[in-house]
């Protein structure tokens, strides 16, 4: 049988999921205003570079990916 369907199918849900908890989340965790994001403001520019949000997510995201392989 070929697995494919069904883990694409949980990585659909996996991405709704986090875009709902970030959408909801982002407001009461400040996600994307973590210590250690980098922001450049000058007279009519901006930059802004979120180091830390993107550590913390990809964190997550190998701890949520390491549980689905362990509990398969």
């Amino acid at each position: 049988m070929n697995p494919m369907p069904k883990l694409l199918i949980s990585i659909g849900i996996v991405f709704i999921i986090l875009g709902i908890l970030w959408q909801v989340g982002g407001r009461f965790l400040s996600l994307g205003r973590l210590p250690g994001d980098i922001v450049i403001k000058k007279d009519n520019f901006t930059f802004y570079f979120p180091l830390m949000t993107s550590i913390v997510l990809s964190l997550l995201l190998s701890g949520m990916m390491w549980l689905f392989r362990f509990f398969r």
